[in-house]
């Protein structure tokens, strides 16, 4: 049996994109490697969003070409956005590349490594969706769901447009299907997953498909049995309406956690960055959000150092973000990408400035996700239990509702929920104890305290 070892870079939609990938992989025969050096197939997921992520998966690819030097017959295959990117070049660059493919042409793989004929193929026309394919989750009770591909948005500094292309959404019957054969199965946490989540649905009248909202399809999975939570990432200030948020207020399954990205607490420049909103409709959305939620956990995308980003400008981002007070936040460190019209803007911040900038940045975000994280303790939270503590295999880890990291000892399995007094917080993660109170009743004396 032939082995194959996947490498994942970047977002939650690659890690779902790897998932497919390993399902069709071994829907055709092939089984996991626990190294590529292991592997008869090397694959790479890849990433070009962030400079970071290029560098580290150069590195790697390296490593598979010294690989491919000391066995031929290794098969070496990368997908995803960075391939997309560079399709034009990638085997005049890297002549050791066997295979490589777009995030639109997932199920390409498979043809090619049951081709009669292994001669280097390229393929980068968007023909369906990872989402279609078997897939094998990383736990068996969380699950990733795409409900689209693409984007429509024209962010000045974002490569997603040319490389995953327009936002193209999958019938709502065909996701309510999917979640509900997911749910037969065992899963009971599910993750929408898109590059505009709440766009979802415009396209699919046009289409020749029923028409749908977000909120319709937050609506429609709620009602599936067996669905415990529901989890989507990302959405976009812009299409945060009143019936997404009215959402979370009424539907069990639906978590108190939104991921609103900000990028910028300028309106000046959130123009310059094509975000399609000001200062000002930002903050109404999430007013919107803790009117409906009060208790809602907000986490947010923060970018320092966009050209043109003046002293003024940043402190504009800070005092915003010492108005919402976030419960956490990714921060970049602004870096140009190929093929996108910031890259070529004048006035780029200098490095160090870049720097100063972000540690002042992390820690505002840091000492007001300590401040909103005590609100936890001495309540008793709902805990999806993921495995061991990765610091103390003595405890427990799981999530709760909010998102929030729970460390906590007890005697449950991956998988169960369960009932967790907080006893400490800090701006990551909470700490405690399972409730043996709430086990002896099923969680509902504990929670009603």
């Amino acid at each position: 049996m032939k082995r194959y070892h996947v490498t994942t870079f970047g977002c939650q939609m690659n890690e779902h994109d790897s998932e497919r990938m390993k399902g069709m992989l071994e829907s055709i025969g092939y089984a996991e490697a626990p190294d590529p050096d292991a592997a008869d197939l090397i694959l790479f997921n890849t990433c070009s969003i962030r400079e970071a992520a290029d560098s580290k998966f150069l590195a790697h690819l390296g490593h598979a070409k010294r690989r491919k030097r000391e066995r031929p017959d290794v098969v070496i295959g990368v997908g995803g956005c960075w391939a997309q990117s560079v399709k034009d070049e990638v085997f005049q660059k890297f002549p050791f590349v066997d295979v490589a493919f777009g995030p639109g042409q997932v199920h390409k793989l498979a043809e090619f490594l049951t081709s009669e004929s292994l001669t280097a193929q390229g393929y980068f026309e968007f023909e369906g969706f990872a989402g279609d394919l078997p897939e094998k989750r990383a736990r068996e009770f969380q699950g990733w769901v795409q409900i689209s591909v693409g984007c429509n948005m024209k962010c000045s500094y974002c490569i997603v447009p040319s490389t995953r292309g327009r936002d193209v959404a999958r019938p709502l019957q065909t996701l309510v299907a999917d979640v509900e054969r997911m749910a037969s199965e065992g899963v009971t946490e599910v993750t929408l997953l898109g590059q505009n989540v709440n766009a979802y649905g415009r396209d699919l009248h046009r289409r020749g498909f029923t028409p749908a909202t977000f909120a319709q399809l937050l609506e429609a999975i709620d009602a599936i049995d067996g669905i415990e939570r529901i989890r989507y990432t990302s959405p976009h200030p812009q299409d945060m309406k009143e019936d997404v948020a009215r959402a979370h207020a009424e539907l069990s399954a639906l978590c108190e956690h939104v991921h609103l990205p900000l990028q910028s607490g300028s309106s000046r420049l959130l123009k310059a960055m094509r975000r399609t909103y000001t200062r000002e409709r930002y903050l109404d959305r999430v007013a919107l959000l803790r009117e409906h939620v009060p208790d809602v956990a907000l986490t947010t995308d923060i970018i320092v150092g966009f050209p043109g980003e003046t002293d003024e400008d940043f402190e504009q981002t800070l005092s915003l973000c010492e108005e919402v007070a976030y419960d956490g936040a990714f921060t970049f460190v602004y870096s140009p990408r190929r093929d996108t019209e910031a890259a070529d803007f004048p006035d780029q911040v200098p490095h160090e400035v870049k720097v100063e900038r972000m540690d002042r940045l992390v820690e505002t975000i840091q000492r007001n996700a300590h401040e909103r994280a005590q609100r936890f303790v001495g309540r008793t939270l709902e805990v999806l239990v993921e495995g061991p503590s990765r610091k103390d295999p003595t405890r427990l880890r799981g999530r709760s509702r909010h998102n929030k990291v729970v460390n906590f000892v007890g005697l449950a399995q991956p998988g169960d929920y369960v009932h967790v007094e907080i006893e400490r917080a800090t701006s990551q993660t909470l700490t405690g104890e399972e409730s043996l109170l709430a086990r002896a009743t099923g969680g509902a004396a504990a929670l009603a305290r």
